[in-house]
């Protein structure tokens, strides 16, 4: 079984990821490749046990399944990856996929980095294009305040600084 790689309107999906979040994503394809490749090589287990399955069969067949369930999955990221990208210059001015946002909510500062939902690590404040508060962020500028809802917050949020990777604003 793979993910589905179709948006609710039957397109195929893109998963956006930053360089470094597609250099992670190939390096544990490769290692799971190996991986493989190594437990295919391994001398299976007995498929029976008296009249019954093996229970080390069983769990060598579901090992490997899970193992070919996984690659499928990152093959299906790595044929419809985009790259995030700092946009054009005259759009920097606005929150877009790869933007660090310095925002204040509750009198607190905040910053995020806005990634796609492969990367999201709110612990790391990446935040995804998907959640509610990355959606309400996308496409505002500097100095807007935005209303954040979702069952843990509510709140308003000025946007304070928006920077890209190459150092823009």
């Amino acid at each position: 079984m793979r993910w589905n790689v179709f948006d609710r309107f039957g397109r195929e999906k893109k998963f956006y990821l930053t360089r470094e979040g597609l250099e992670e994503v190939k390096k544990e394809y490769e290692t799971l490749k190996k991986l493989k490749q190594s437990k295919v090589g391994e001398e299976s287990p007995k498929v029976l046990h008296s009249d019954e399955l093996a229970p080390e069969y069983l769990a060598f067949k579901e090992d490997l399944d899970l193992l070919q369930l996984r690659i499928a999955r990152i093959e299906d990221v790595l044929k419809n990856v985009e790259l995030i990208k700092a946009p054009p210059k005259q759009e920097q001015d606005k929150i877009h996929l790869g933007a660090k946002v310095l925002v204040e909510m509750d009198g607190q500062m905040e910053e995020f980095l806005i990634v796609g939902t492969l990367e999201a690590d709110p612990s790391n404040s990446k935040i995804s294009n998907e959640s509610p508060i990355g959606k309400v962020l996308l496409g505002k500028r500097v100095g807007e305040i935005v209303q954040i809802k979702t069952t843990l917050v509510n709140c308003s949020c000025k946007i304070i600084k928006i920077k890209y990777e190459n150092g823009s604003n």
